[in-house]
Formats: structure tokens, C-alpha cells, sequence
């Protein structure tokens, strides 16, 4: 079973009451009043006309019974206005309802989206992202699918509140029988209840593998073509498709089972009617003319009570795509904030003063972890994988938090800052630069809003005298594709980087990327990286001798512990960690490197 197989619930999830979240959900109801007060003055006429049909056709049959004529134009006026009346009254009842419905979804959305925003990156780690999507996407539809119901089940209520006032009019005793018959309903319906919510629950978590599974087979499409895995795909693809089409058929049949047997409880009823109105009339307690005019009123009231009844299922499901939703905008963050101080423009001092960090209970990145890094001095980072270089960058960014220690920013612990505000002032970039679907322009603006394209123009052309610009086929115009494909790894740093000049950040971090690029631009890249470095300070993680020469300090990390720290040229004369990194990693990149003393030696 592939790793997409799994219908279980997400950690975040959590158990909310009905009463929790019909609550939550007349929170956004309650932003569509005005639409929803229309609809209900329209629902309650309907309701009214609805339930005068009953009575027309029973005073016709009681003209009959008394022998007389019946004025046929006056009644079939009377029949022909109340259905282009109930006709206008449902459109209109329709039309409001979508509309507020339509609302909801869209605010509803709005606020899972914005959630998922604020989430943090240790969130997007831990939960397939296709599953979030699959809660803001598929989960909201099915919510507001079930909404529009509601309009229907509001009209079927009112029916019932006047149909019940008709009948206890017409014949009390037979009432009294009906209210006793109802209930036994209800109870039925409600054994479908919890059965609803929990397959349908089921439902949501598999469209969401479907989903998932979807997005990581398109955006890995590249790596299963380099590698013939079409085919693999495929059959993770069918595993989590069958297993979404398995729990939507038991879905299917469970609420195609409920409305049949609520129609038969309905029928036993009514044929209940029958025999006791018969025996009723029989003995001269009602007319037929009332007997009728009960029947018919019954007929009408049991259809909008099983309606009610099978919805209450149904409406299980909105519940259950509800409560996914809320449990996202709900989710707690990891990252705390203790304040929220807008920081001014930052010098750049970092402390890192015994910090503790860990990602899992398990797995310890740092312990009692300190190290000073001054103002407009740029650091580089190096060490093995998984030494904690990536992790001392992250924290930093403020995107993971930390469980023990202080990390301080211009002495102010960076925990009492306003992180959009703090975060303003970061320059980031990544292992693997990302780049969003438009122009180079677009992407280069995407830190600066506000820039100008003379400023863009003025800033790209200070890499290089602008050469790199040669070639693209459109310069600043140039679409860089999805997440930037257009464009070579090489090209896609000098535009994250060209982001990060016009940024003007005051603390910049660099993941640099570990793909060979050609020394043409591997030069303007260097050029770009001194351009970005100069006068602030700069966590460089670097895979490049030329950028860890560049660097005022290079900090050699081993397991979480600072080892070694010094120059390029210091730590070279220690003959320690560093130099046997540079012998393995970087030698080979030096100009002064000559392969055949290697193979002389070996």
C-alpha cells in the first residue's frame, strides 16, 4: 500500500460537538442576515400557499358531498395563482439562498486558505500538502453543497408548522395519532446518523489522498520520466483511487438505504390513517370531505418529515467537510510569538545563547547551542549533512521554534517581534530557488511590491552590466514557466538574488544550491552573492569554495556543536575537520587544484 493509502485522521484533527459546529458555522451565517431574513418572508409564504392547496381541494370535495355546483373558474383560478405563486416565491427562495450560501463558502474559504498561510513550515512538513488543499478545495464544495440544501429543509419545516396546525383543525384525534407515529421517524433516521458522519469523514480524508497523490505525481513528473516510473505512478494513483471509490460506494449505499425506509415507515402510517379515518367517518366523528382533506394533508406533511429526516444524514456529511475545515483554521502554530514589537531597521546582531532544538522528541539538532554573530559580518556554514546548518538558518527565519534557550536579534529576543514585520527585513534563499509562474520582472518584484521597473532594470543590470539578461529570450520579460522550469538553476539564483538586492534586507541567508552551473554564470552569481553580502549580515550555507572564502567567518558544524571556526586560510593550517571537508568537497573546485597529483598520491 503506498504511503497516499492511509484514511486515518491527521494529527491536527480534532472532535467538535453538533452544537460546536453549527455554532461556528451561524458565525458566517450570520454575515448573510439580510439575505437570509429575505429568504425566510419568502419561505413562510411559500409555506402558507403550499398549505392552502390541501384545503381548496378539500372544500371541492365537499361541495360535491353537498351536491352542489362547483364554480370550476373560481377554483381553477385559485389552483393556477397559488402555483405561479409558489413557483415565484421557491425561484426567489432559490436564487437569495445560493447567493448566501455562496458567501459563506467563499468566506469559509477564505479563512482556510488564510489559515494554511499562517501555518507553519513545520506544519508543511509533518502533512501532505495535496491533503491541505484537498480541505480548502474539496472540503468547502461539499460543505456549500450541503448548504443548499438547507434552503429546501427551511421550507420543508415551515410546511410542517402550518400542515400541523391544519390537521389538529380538521381532526384532533387523528393529530394526537400522528404525533406518535413521528417520533419513531426520527429515531430511525437518527440510527443513520453517526454511521453518515463517520463514512463520510472516511470520504473526505480519501478524496484527499486522491488529491495528494495527484500533485505529487505532476510535480514529480520530471524525476518518474527520468527514472521509467510512469508506471508507478499509475499503480499508487489506482491504490488510492479505488480506495476513495470504495468508501464513496458504502457512502452511496448507506444513504440510498434511508430514504426507502422512511417512505415504508410513511406508508405503514398513512395506510394507519386510512383505517382509523375510515372507521371515523363510519361513525360520523368527520365528514369524507375532512377525511380527504386530512389525507391529503397528511400526504404532504410526511413528505417534507422524510425529507427532514434523510437530510439530517446527509447533512452529517456538511458537518464532517465542516469540521475539517475548522480543525485547519484551527490548528495550533508551533511558533509562538510572546509580542508583537515592529522592529526598526535592523542592525543584524544575532545571538544564539544555549538553545535547545529538536524537530521531533527524538531527533536533537542543537543542544545548549550559543554563538554570537556581529553586525554586518557574513558567517559560512559548514559541515556533513545533517550537522545543523539548515537548522540554524530556519530558526532564524523564525520558521521552527525552539524549546530551550534565548535567540536574540539586535538584543530583543526574537520571539517579541511582529513576525511579518521582522521577517520584512530578512533576505531568503532557498537550496532550490522558487520562482512563481509570470515574468523575471514579476519574480524579482515579488519582495518589493512597490518597485519600479527602472529600479528592477537598474538593479539587474548591476550584476554583470546586465550580460545575464542576454540569455533570456525576452530579458526582464522573459516567462520563467511553472516554478520557475523555464530557466536553468543558474539563472533562477541570479533572479533570487536580483529579489533579494532590490529587497534591501537587513540580515540575508542563503542556502546555496549544490547543482554545477557554468563558470559564465557561476561568476555572476559570485558577483550577485558580493553584491547581497556587503554591508549586512549574512548566514551563507554554502556548497561553493568561492563563497566560503568570501565569508568573514566560517563556522564548522558537526552534529548540533561548533567545532572549528576561523578563516579559510586559519582552518587550512589546523589540518582539522575543515581541511579534510575542503580535501573531500572544495579542492577540486580551487584553481590552484591539479588532479594528477591525486592519482600520483593514491
Amino acid at each position: 500500500m503506498s504511503f497516499f493509502g492511509n484514511l486515518n485522521a491527521e494529527d491536527y484533527d480534532r472532535q467538535y460537538s453538533d452544537r460546536d459546529l453549527i455554532r461556528r458555522i451561524g458565525s458566517y451565517m450570520r454575515r448573510e442576515r439580510g439575505l437570509f431574513v429575505r429568504t425566510g418572508v419568502v419561505i413562510a409564504l411559500t409555506a402558507v400557499a403550499q398549505a392552502i392547496l390541501p384545503i381548496l381541494a378539500g372544500e371541492v370535495v365537499e361541495i360535491i358531498e353537498r351536491g352542489e355546483e362547483i364554480p370550476l373558474t373560481e377554483y381553477s383560478l385559485y389552483f393556477l395563482g397559488l402555483g405561479v405563486g409558489i413557483w415565484c416565491l421557491n425561484y426567489l427562495r432559490t436564487i437569495w439562498f445560493a447567493k448566501a450560501g455562496a458567501n459563506i463558502v467563499l468566506n469559509m474559504r477564505n479563512d482556510a486558505f488564510e489559515a494554511a498561510l499562517e501555518r507553519d513550515m513545520s506544519f508543511y512538513d509533518s502533512f501532505s500538502s495535496g491533503r491541505i488543499i484537498s480541505r480548502i478545495t474539496s472540503d468547502t464544495q461539499e460543505f456549500g453543497n450541503v448548504l443548499r440544501l438547507v434552503g429546501d429543509i427551511l421550507n420543508q419545516i415551515a410546511v410542517i408548522v402550518i400542515l400541523l396546525a391544519v390537521l389538529l383543525r380538521i381532526s384532533p384525534l387523528l393529530t394526537v395519532i400522528l404525533f406518535v407515529m413521528c417520533p419513531v421517524i426520527v429515531v430511525v433516521a437518527q440510527q443513520w446518523r453517526k454511521a453518515a458522519r463517520r463514512i463520510t469523514g472516511r470520504g473526505f480524508r480519501a478524496i484527499g489522498n486522491v488529491n495528494a497523490a495527484i500533485q505529487e505525481a505532476v510535480t514529480g513528473i520530471s524525476v518518474a520520466k527520468n527514472f521509467r516510473q510512469e508506471a508507478t505512478l499509475y499503480d499508487e494513483f489506482d491504490n488510492v483511487n479505488s480506495d476513495s471509490y470504495a468508501v464513496n460506494i458504502k457512502r452511496g449505499t448507506l444513504f440510498a438505504t434511508i430514504f426507502p425506509v422512511l417512505s415504508t415507515l410513511s406508508a405503514t402510517a398513512f395506510a394507519a390513517f386510512i383505517w382509523f379515518g375510515g372507521l371515523a367517518v363510519g361513525a360520523g366523528s368527520i365528514t369524507a370531505g375532512a377525511w380527504f382533506l386530512f389525507l391529503n394533508t397528511v400526504d404532504r406533511f410526511f413528505f417534507p418529515m422524510i425529507q427532514i429526516s434523510s437530510f439530517w444524514s446527509q447533512f452529517q456529511g456538511g458537518l464532517s467537510a465542516s469540521e475539517r475545515i475548522f480543525a485547519l483554521i484551527d490548528a495550533e502554530p508551533t511558533v509562538k510569538q510572546t509580542a508583537s514589537d515592529h522592529p526598526p531597521r535592523l542592525k543584524g546582531h544575532i545571538e544564539f545563547e544555549a538553545v535547545d532544538f529538536r524537530y521531533t522528541e527524538q531527533e536533537r539538532i542543537l543542544d545548549q547551542f550559543s554563538l554570537d554573530i556581529k553586525p554586518g559580518e557574513s558567517i559560512a556554514l559548514v559541515g556533513h549533512t545533517g550537522a545543523g546548518k539548515s537548522s540554524l538558518a530556519k530558526l532564524i527565519s523564525r520558521f521552527y521554534e525552539f524549546q530551550g534557550g534565548i535567540l536574540r536579534v539586535d538584543g530583543a529576543d526574537i520571539r517579541s517581534f511582529d513576525l511579518q514585520a521582522y521577517r520584512q527585513q530578512l533576505g531568503i534563499v532557498s537550496q532550490v530557488p522558487f520562482l512563481f509562474s509570470g515574468s523575471v520582472a514579476d519574480n524579482i518584484r515579488y519582495g518589493s511590491p512597490n518597485a519600479s521597473d527602472a529600479e528592477i532594470e537598474r538593479v539587474a543590470h548591476q550584476i554583470g552590466n546586465g550580460e545575464w539578461l542576454e540569455t533570456l529570450p525576452n530579458g526582464l520579460n522573459s516567462d520563467v514557466g511553472e516554478r520557475g522550469g523555464r530557466l536553468s538553476m543558474g539563472q533562477r539564483q541570479l533572479v533570487a538574488l536580483t529579489r533579494v538586492l532590490v529587497q534591501n534586507p537587513a540580515i540575508f541567508i542563503l542556502d546555496e544550491a549544490t547543482a554545477s552551473i557554468d563558470p559564465f554564470t557561476e561568476t555572476q552569481i559570485q558577483e550577485a552573492l558580493d553584491l547581497v553580502l556587503k554591508g549586512r549580515t549574512s548566514i551563507l550555507i554554502a556548497h561553493r569554495l568561492s563563497t566560503v572564502r568570501s565569508a568573514d567567518r566560517i563556522i564548522v558544524l558537526s552534529q548540533g556543536d561548533i567545532i572549528e571556526q576561523g578563516s579559510h586560510k586559519q582552518l587550512i593550517e589546523q589540518g582539522g575537520h575543515y581541511a579534510e571537508l575542503y580535501n573531500t568537497y572544495f579542492r577540486h573546485q580551487s584553481l590552484d587544484y591539479k588532479p594528477w597529483e591525486d592519482a600520483t598520491a593514491a
